[in-house]
């Protein structure tokens, strides 16, 4: 069975408190906590206001992205076409990006964005993996700050 060249999106559902703890910063009653995809290796991502990513391929890793902090635009160029993702700590979703799957990161806001990348190997690092490709589509940088207007 090989990898699929799909990326899935979870949202992440509440979780009812044990005795009333609120430790949860997003707002939904009842959360009290998230957990972060299990991974062979966790990494924290601090995006700065105003980041327009390059695009990064991995050849044996796929990524799980969670942001925790801000608002972020996940772009994913699937089919040669990108699709944009709005992701925030108001609405945490598990996006997970499989191996040989372009994508890249924006921050289009005034604040700094952080994100969690629990990443699982499918085999050793791959320097090609941290280096950006050159974008042959430019991003849609008018429809993602639609995006990002109209998503509270």
């Amino acid at each position: 069975m090989g990898l699929t060249k799909t990326i899935e999106i979870n949202p992440l559902s509440c979780i009812q408190p044990a005795q009333g703890i609120e430790i949860c910063p997003i707002d939904c009653p009842g959360v009290t906590e998230y957990r972060v995809p299990s991974s062979h290796e966790t990494n924290l991502v601090y995006v700065a206001p105003g980041t327009i990513e390059d695009l990064f391929v991995h050849h044996y890793q796929t990524d799980q992205l969670l942001v925790v902090k801000g608002k972020l635009v996940l772009a994913v160029l699937l089919n040669g076409r990108y699709q944009y993702i709005v992701m925030s700590d108001r609405h945490p979703q598990v996006v997970k990006i499989p191996p040989g799957v372009p994508h890249g990161g924006l921050n289009l806001g005034e604040e700094p964005g952080i994100a969690i990348n629990s990443v699982i190997r499918h085999g050793p690092a791959f320097a090609k993996d941290y280096q950006p490709m050159p974008q042959r589509i430019p991003y849609d940088l008018a429809y993602i700050r639609m995006l990002l207007a109209t998503h509270d």
